[in-house]
């Protein structure tokens, strides 16, 4: 059997803390797949490399997919802006020899 060296291990469980996860806070044994129950409330969990603890706690799926992923909800940084087509038939076309009489192709 091959083992991880516990360095490699550690390193990888180290760049998980700090992670959050919404977990709906509904009663009973039902599934608890976010897909299924959009309006229930979620509890906010944060893993600390051990365990998942406290957090917070959001209304709804939308308020917690908003603390979970806050950097989708700021407007794009904007980019360059493409420059428009130039003229031609497309990219994939075969660049055209140099003309040296006058226009007709040299023939080799």
């Amino acid at each position: 059997m091959d083992d991880e060296p516990l360095k490699d291990w550690a390193e990888r469980r180290d760049a998980k803390i700090g992670r959050l996860r919404a977990v709906p806070v509904v009663p009973g044994d039902v599934p608890r797949a976010s897909h299924l129950n959009p309006d229930a409330p979620r509890a906010i969990e944060r893993w600390n490399g051990h365990t998942w603890e406290p957090h917070g706690f959001a209304a709804n799926l939308t308020e917690a997919k908003a603390i979970l992923y806050p950097a989708a909800d700021e407007p794009s940084p904007p980019g360059p802006v493409p420059k428009p087509l130039g003229s031609g038939t497309g990219r994939h076309r075969k660049p055209q020899a140099p003309r040296s009489d006058g226009g007709s192709r040299a023939q080799g």
